[in-house]
């Protein structure tokens, strides 16, 4: 969850400052390199299995691994007021139902280093809907960076030709994509109420639990759902790539990087995960990068480092 959270930011400003971090830099590294792998794997999904059905599979298996972690962590799951239960459905509904419809139906039109770099666009959008929509006030760095982030992804989108833009439209893929980081982006706001009275770990459980719901139920209704012949193990070992390392693994190793050294720091991991992501897909699926991917991705992580930069003089309302 990419949320922040104020226990967490209190945390790491408590870790001493002689406590070694390598170990954790090197575990965030890592959880970067396991998202950016999604998208080869949502991608070897997304071409032969029917969409909702494999996003059902990740998260059975991702729910499993949380369900036993906050057992672990945190003794069970809390009861939860009326409006916890609201709040956690609204997080299942956002950033696991709606992102993940987004997110394989991308993933069937458009490869996967060109799908990891659209949602790059995350971080910006996610600063700009806090804006408006919360009245959160920003430094003039970080407008420039939401420009400049924005520049970079229309240049992805565009192929390096802005002027397409007056003459087509984007295609389904580009729209669907865009759609799951706004949906992302209603997730990380409404996680930011949720996180006043849940920890990270319980709040993501439980809206692991609402998402997968949701999409068995609506997976039970799409074509092809039963034709468990076109399943391979090459599908099986995707899903479990989704449920265990892309989700489980990337969320315990966020939190424990918000607990360490505060959220604000481990948020600026999470720009590597469109590198990460253009890598896997021109390793694992030899997907050719266009100069106008490498230019725009370029261009749009500057954005997001200066969006990301810590402001110490402007205070920001939660």
């Amino acid at each position: 969850m990419t949320a922040r959270s104020a226990s967490g930011e209190q945390a790491g400003a408590a870790m001493p400052s002689g406590a070694p971090l390598a170990g954790l830099y090197l575990r965030l590294i890592a959880m970067t390199m396991a998202a950016g792998g999604t998208f080869v794997a949502g991608r070897v999904l997304a071409q032969s299995v029917p969409h909702l059905a494999a996003a059902t599979g990740r998260y059975l298996i991702a729910t499993v691994c949380l369900l036993c972690l906050v057992w672990w962590r945190e003794g069970g799951l809390p009861r939860l007021s009326p409006r916890q239960w609201l709040e956690t459905a609204a997080l299942g509904l956002t950033g696991v139902f709606l992102f993940n419809v987004c997110f394989f139906g991308a993933l069937e039109t458009l490869p996967a280093s060109r799908t990891a770099l659209i949602i790059a666009l995350n971080p910006g959008m996610t600063v700009l809907a806090a804006v408006v929509l919360l009245g959160e006030r920003l430094a003039w760095f970080r407008w420039a960076g939401m420009v400049i982030a924005f520049c970079g992804a229309a240049l992805v989108l565009s192929h390096g030709d802005l002027a397409t833009f007056r003459h087509e439209a984007l295609g389904r893929g580009e729209w669907l994509m865009m759609g799951g980081a706004a949906a992302w982006t209603a997730y990380t706001l409404i996680g930011r109420g949720v996180l006043r009275t849940l920890t990270p770990l319980v709040a993501t459980t439980y809206a692991a639990l609402w998402g997968t719901a949701m999409l068995a139920v609506g997976a039970w209704f799409e074509p092809g759902v039963l034709d468990l012949a076109r399943i391979t193990p090459a599908h099986v070992a995707a899903m479990a790539y989704l449920g265990m390392l892309g989700t489980a693994f990337a969320f315990v190793s966020y939190y424990q990087g918000v607990l360490r050294i505060g959220a604000t720091r481990t948020a600026v991991f999470s720009n590597l995960v469109p590198v990460f992501g253009v890598l896997s897909g021109v390793l694992f699926l030899r997907e050719t990068v266009h100069w106008s991917m490498l230019a725009g991705g370029a261009v749009t992580l500057l954005g997001i480092l200066l969006v990301n930069r810590p402001n110490h003089r402007l205070p920001v309302r939660t």
